[in-house]
């Protein structure tokens, strides 16, 4: 894994642009189920955030994501990152799904299938992407954290709810 020249082209910052704008998107999918009534009624788990941390976590840990996929992508060979790259648009989706099911759907228990399935997700990107980038591979582990963190919210929001 031979790093690329520090000069950036046009086409990297397309690509940059391109990493971002996906990304965005499943940010913006998730922020379409708001929290409610719904979820103000539940039981609340020990160690449960307030709610405007989300918002401010996110949007960085959307920003690293992001920024990891394209330096991914910079290096060498695309054919070679394609596998990487496909666990990334992976788990994105499953990141996208659990809001829908949390939130949109109000289906707790399906949501916990789906955090367990993007923690999964989470850690094979970040052995994929660490064969290529071991800085890609170290700046998503503030997301495997996070989800982590999520994922103990979810199963307890199960078990009290």
């Amino acid at each position: 894994m031979e790093p690329k020249p520090s000069s950036f082209s046009a086409v990297d910052f397309l690509f940059l642009a391109l990493f971002l704008g996906i990304t965005g998107f499943a940010a913006f999918f998730g922020s379409r189920f708001p929290v409610d009534g719904w979820f103000d009624a539940l039981v609340k788990p020990p160690l449960n955030p307030p709610n405007w941390i989300f918002g401010p976590v996110w949007s960085v840990l959307y920003l690293l994501m992001a920024v990891a996929a394209w330096l991914v992508w910079r290096q060498g060979d695309k054919g070679n990152v394609t596998f990487a790259l496909l666990l990334y648009v992976v788990q994105l989706v499953l990141n996208a799904a659990w809001s829908w099911l949390f939130f949109g759907e109000h289906k707790i228990q399906f949501a916990l299938v789906d955090i367990v399935a993007l923690l999964l997700a989470i850690l094979a990107t970040i052995f994929a992407f660490s064969r290529h980038s071991r800085l890609a591979a170290t700046m998503l582990v503030p997301y495997l954290a996070w989800v982590g963190f999520a994922t103990y919210l979810n199963f307890s929001f199960w078990r009290l709810n």
